[in-house]
């Protein structure tokens, strides 16, 4: 089920503590682009489904990575590309926006892995090791 753009960025908003939606939409961008450029196929599509059309297209038209990143770059990358922020803040914004994706249990499943091991802490939802 496709979440409504206000009602996305009301849930981003809140789970990272933003003060205004336009904190929570830069946010937002960062971290579905980073993320897009790691996953492929049917898996990128269905997430991309959940999504508001905006933060869909964003997800679905990055440039494929050249590697992947591991959990600790993707943090760094994501600190990289939003302004003022540090890697601890980057964790917190990476936590607002995975953890409003609503995937659920498969999808998240069949997103993590596409992923390095460790993207299961980035999702909130930690894997037997």
């Amino acid at each position: 089920m496709t979440m409504r753009r206000e009602s996305f960025l009301a849930h981003v908003q809140e789970r990272g503590e933003y003060e205004t939606p336009g904190e929570a939409d830069r946010v937002a961008r960062v971290v579905l682009a980073l993320l897009g450029a790691h996953l492929v196929g049917s898996v990128r599509a269905q997430l991309a489904a959940r999504l508001p059309e905006t933060y869909a297209l964003i997800l679905l038209n990055p440039l494929q990575a050249s590697e992947p990143l591991s959990p600790e770059r993707f943090v760094r990358a994501t600190a990289a590309w939003i302004e003022g922020a540090t890697e601890k803040t980057a964790l917190w914004d990476i936590g607002a926006v995975l953890s409003t994706t609503a995937a659920g249990d498969v999808l998240t499943r069949e997103v993590l892995l596409q992923l390095p091991r460790g993207y299961d802490l980035l999702f909130g939802h930690p894997q037997p090791t």
